[in-house]
């Protein structure tokens, strides 16, 4: 299946709806400019259209394979990995100080997901050791971060999380593993499922970042410590002493075969070696600076597996014959005549382009959140990221659900057979809403921690953005745009209050609420970035080469308003709705 990288589309948003150039005035990005970032971009994208998606199908069939030497991997993804590694991939938005390129983060999330859409699987691996650099770089000693996050940086090493227990899934404070003080470090015993890239033969060694308690812990969350566990220690280079760390077995999944799911034993017999990370019981903060990360980059891959989905099902309409022009009698015509096929596609790629723009202001926010000098402003983006977290990791995912499905539509019977490629991403993209905390989730986090704890101060700071937005000059060349989306926005606020009233009255019917409020959210936040987007298109200078990309932009947002907007009344209802309704059956009764 081939991938074309959307390139013209990451120019177009950051030159006109999160405009670069304002990131590197700051001083941590002094040294790039925009064509700096455009050449970045397309060498990117070649090495998923190159690199990347020739060998998604052959991953997908081979899988990796635990043997008794350990993981193996399919041997396609062993050179395509160590050509990643080369050529400086890995580490594009890390410190130069430990041999990064010291990008802005929303290059390198533009760059991961043309990753993700080429090869979900492969890319999987390098956004979880992303992770374990952020968490090392904010909270390791010294002596740590020498020793490990240079390797990691470079992609010479590999990162995991470990959270999920067989007992322990979204409930983290019933972990049970357990760190025993043995002199300069700590004995660690137990098991820990679902680890992705738990092990593998793609580098020298894995750097698992691993919670758990020690003895005499608060019980709960409170007691959790994080600990860095590596698959072979000592120091470097001379890291070849195997740890007490070991893969049991990898799952056998419905989708990304190619990327190992293990179940991993720690201590047999006496402990594997390890490290504390961080403060003592602070395990469940500092293992958040990672999780937030994935829940981003997770929002990402639903962009990106939507992208490819996208292409594969226009392609394959403009070129199946089959039926008549309802409008010229025509027989025998390409499906993309057909008005039920052109709107399942506008559905894909509109929801496509909003879910892109979501998740890369995100990580525009989180760039300004990081460098920016203005304390005052370094603390209102940090809350907006914080609030657009969940959102984007709900929404994205959700939206990737509707959109592989949709191409397995538009394929017909085609789609439901392999040889497409269709089914696998429908397969692929299915974990998406589930990994790295589910959309119920997300949901309760938005509502809780984001709306209820935080008192609403995030989202006043996004709704007075939506506001001045609506009535700027800027978004007034789209005014056929602007009012449905300033009756949708007023709608979103309106549950906004109703839910920061009614949570202390009724938690079940606030918790029933939460599902509909991220996708009321994500819908209405989608459509106002795809205006700002149509309304850019509209003020740029007519007759150039670019006219037919500009077209499409104000098209795409159209038909977003039009068709895919007033899901938010939906929404808007079942959020307001009495949960009475969600609660009345006995759980013998459901």
């Amino acid at each position: 299946m081939s991938y074309r990288p959307p390139i013209a589309d990451f120019e177009f948003l950051f030159r006109e709806l999160f405009p670069i150039e304002r990131l590197f005035r700051l001083s941590a990005f002094a040294d790039f400019d925009p064509a700096v970032t455009e050449a970045i971009l397309e060498e990117g994208g070649r090495f998923a259209s190159e690199v990347l998606a020739p060998i998604n199908q052959s991953g997908d069939r081979d899988g990796a394979r635990l043997t008794t030497s350990g993981v193996v991997m399919p041997p396609a993804f062993k050179s395509a990995y160590q050509r990643f590694v080369a050529d400086g991939w890995n580490g594009v938005s890390a410190s130069r100080e430990y041999g990064g390129q010291g990008l802005p983060e929303v290059v390198g999330a533009a760059l991961n997901e043309m990753w993700q859409s080429a090869n979900l699987s492969f890319a999987l691996c390098p956004l979880l050791t992303q992770g374990a650099i952020d968490t090392l770089a904010l909270c390791g000693s010294p002596d740590q971060k020498q020793r490990y996050l240079e390797k990691l940086v470079t992609g010479k090493w590999t990162g995991t999380m470990n959270l999920t227990e067989p007992q322990a899934g979204s409930d983290l404070g019933l972990i049970e593993s357990l760190a025993t003080p043995a002199g300069d470090h700590y004995a660690l015993r137990g098991q820990k499922i679902y680890i992705t890239y738990g092990e593998h033969d793609l580098t020298e060694n894995i750097i698992h970042l691993v919670l758990a308690r020690t003895p005499g812990a608060p019980p709960g969350t409170r007691g959790l410590t994080l600990f860095i566990v590596p698959r072979y220690c000592g120091v470097p280079p001379e890291s070849s002493r195997p740890n007490a760390v070991r893969a049991l077995s990898i799952e056998h999944k419905m989708g990304i075969h190619a990327s190992p799911t293990c179940v991993l034993a720690y201590g047999e017999p006496a402990g594997a070696h390890a490290e504390q990370l961080g403060g003592l019981h602070q395990g469940m903060e500092h293992m958040f600076i990672m999780m937030n990360r994935a829940r981003l980059s997770v929002g990402q891959q639903g962009v990106g597996i939507a992208e490819q989905a996208f292409q594969a099902a226009r392609d394959f309409a403009r070129n199946r014959i089959q039926g008549r022009d309802l409008k010229t009698g025509e027989d025998r015509v390409a499906i993309i005549k057909h008005p039920d096929v052109r709107r399942m596609l506008l559905t894909m790629a509109a929801q496509t382009e909003a879910a892109r723009a979501l998740t890369l202001w995100a990580f525009y926010l989180s760039d300004l959140a990081r460098h920016t000098e203005s304390e005052s402003e370094r603390s209102a983006t940090g809350a907006q990221v914080a609030f657009l977290t969940p959102i984007v990791k709900g929404f994205a995912t959700e939206m990737a659900q509707e959109v592989t499905s949709l191409a397995i539509q538009v394929h017909g019977g085609m789609g439901y057979v392999e040889e497409t490629g269709v089914a696998q991403l429908y397969r692929d993209a299915r974990i998406l809403t589930i990994y790295e905390g589910t959309t119920g989730i997300q949901a309760m986090d938005l509502l809780g921690r984001k709306l209820i704890r935080d008192r609403g101060r995030a989202w006043g700071l996004i709704h007075a953005e939506l506001q001045r937005s609506l009535g700027s000059p800027e978004l007034g060349v789209a005014a056929h745009l602007v009012e449905p989306l300033r009756k949708r926005v007023e709608l979103l606020n309106e549950v906004v209050e109703h839910l920061l009233g009614e949570f202390p009255r009724d938690p079940n019917h606030s918790g029933g609420a939460a599902f509909p409020l991220l996708m009321l959210s994500g819908t209405v936040l989608g459509g106002w970035l795809l205006a700002q987007s149509a309304a850019a298109a509209m003020r740029a200078p007519t007759g150039s080469d670019r006219q037919p990309f500009l077209t499409r932009k104000i098209r795409i947002a159209e038909f977003y308003l039009a068709q895919l907007l007033p899901r938010a009344e939906a929404y808007a209802a079942a959020a307001r709705a009495p949960g009475a309704s969600i609660m009345a059956l006995e759980d013998s009764e459901l």
